[in-house]
């Protein structure tokens, strides 16, 4: 074929290709998305994707040894690309499609007639729009809902690596966190978020994904790393983070990327996310402050690493709380999580033995279950309020309880689930490496490139 054949040729196929799509701007039967709420979502979107890349990515591998760098580096790129497509195909149907109180439909799959929607913002998170509830308010389309939501599924298997780091196949990681985002994120994110899901119905308070993201990474990674076995060296040889710095600014990107993690939460720029964004800044401050001051009390001297980590513990513990509570109870919880989970990934881990290699579980499990419980003590009736509870749940017994019920059956599904999915991972690649490709570093061992 020709130039000037192909040029005619591809011209001919515009209008068809025109005609086929769906015109949804111009169908008056769908309400007009609000401007100022879907551009706030865009930025929510972006700041999360940046808490996995770089954020993450560069936390955990300024942790790790030189050695292993560039593969940890690679697993939170990976899984960024892997989830992606994960979501698009089934993740995202099974999660927030009505379904039942369990799972969602296929009516999303391949993100079938996603054009023609949009989504509610409303008080309690996230609700779906025409199509599964039948809202009336409507503020940003579903596509913008969609990708927020795709960078929480994003972030939550990458947190798992943590765990494992230095010892892990790459094979197994793929074909692991393939199926663990189906198997386990969506049905837990169905269960909290979807107006169908069982848990969200019960009364659960998650305003941004204490159970969802960090109870269920926190376990699946406990369960990682004790299926996977300690590191080569562990407990004698030196394993010294490579560059604090990295980490560090790592841990910066977190923080800030989390105001779209937490305030986007609202679906929306208003009152509730400008208090989800105010509470955030505020527990991370004395979460890190919690955790600088324990280490210099029991160590003698606050390490630059644990002031970091002691605010990713805040951030992660006032996540279900940011949009229930007011400043006071988030100067608490971050006070609770900074000094717990130094306590955890210190203590606790040296005491049981367990090679959770850059504390997934010791901050995100520990620090999402502080979050979950302490949401019960000091959520704020009026902002707890949704619309099959216009009285809100106001800080009671009655509601920890509730919360509780949120925290152990999140444990349960996902620690047996990651059980079960590694067995079939093992099964089909093997999951770790030989010790001499371990002794060797991963990136070499499994990249063929190093850091010089």
């Amino acid at each position: 074929m020709t130039r000037p054949q192909l040029k005619w040729g591809l011209a001919s196929l515009a209008p068809m290709l025109l005609a086929a799509a769906p015109a949804f701007a111009a169908d008056p039967k769908i309400p007009a998305a609000d401007t100022g709420d879907t551009a706030w979502m865009l930025t929510s979107t972006a700041l999360v994707l940046m808490m996995t890349i770089p954020g993450l990515a560069l936390f955990y591998g300024g942790m790790v040894r030189k050695k292993n760098v560039l593969a940890t580096l690679m697993q939170s790129f990976a899984i960024t690309c892997i989830v992606t497509i994960v979501w698009t195909v089934a993740g995202y149907s099974l999660a927030f499609t009505t379904g039942n109180a369990y799972i969602g439909d296929m009516s999303r799959f391949m993100l079938n007639g996603l054009a023609q929607h949009i989504v509610k913002g409303v008080d309690s998170g996230f609700i779906l729009g025409p199509g599964s509830d039948g809202a009336a308010a409507q503020t940003i389309p579903e596509s913008v809902y969609m990708m927020f939501q795709m960078t929480f599924a994003i972030i939550t298997p990458a947190l798992i690596c943590g765990s494992f780091a230095d010892r892990m196949k790459f094979s197994a990681l793929c074909i692991f966190i393939t199926m663990w985002s189906l198997v386990v994120y969506s049905p837990i994110a169905h269960w909290v978020w979807a107006p169908t899901g069982w848990v969200g119905n019960l009364g659960v308070l998650d305003f941004a994904g204490g159970t969802v993201v960090h109870i269920n990474a926190g376990i699946a990674g406990l369960v990682t790393c004790l299926v996977l076995g300690k590191r080569v060296g562990y407990g004698t040889d030196n394993m010294a983070p490579y560059n604090v710095a990295y980490a560090v600014i790592g841990a910066s990107l977190l923080w800030v990327g989390w105001f779209g993690f937490n305030a986007g939460s609202a679906v929306g720029s208003n009152g509730r996310a400008g208090m989800a964004m105010a509470v955030t800044q505020i527990a991370t401050a004395a979460a890190a402050l919690g955790w600088m001051f324990a280490e210099w009390i029991s160590k003698g001297k606050p390490s630059v690493l644990g002031a970091a980590s002691g605010a990713v513990a805040g951030l992660v513990a006032i996540t279900p709380a940011s949009g229930f509570v007011l400043p006071g109870g988030s100067i608490v919880i971050g006070v609770a999580a900074g000094v717990i989970c130094f306590w955890s990934a210190t203590s606790l881990k040296h005491m049981l033995g367990y090679d959770d290699s850059l504390d997934a579980f010791g901050v995100h499990c520990v620090g999402g279950i502080i979050g979950a419980l302490l949401t019960g003590v000091f959520s704020y009736g009026p902002l707890s309020a949704t619309d099959s509870s216009p009285a809100g749940s106001p800080g009671s017994l009655h509601q920890v309880m509730i919360q509780g019920i949120g925290v152990l059956t999140t444990l349960i599904y996902s620690g047996v689930m990651t059980y079960v999915l590694l067995m079939i991972t093992k099964a089909l690649v093997g999951l770790r490496v030989t010790e001499d490709e371990e002794r060797e570093g991963l990136d070499l061992a499994l990249h063929g490139e190093q850091i010089f």
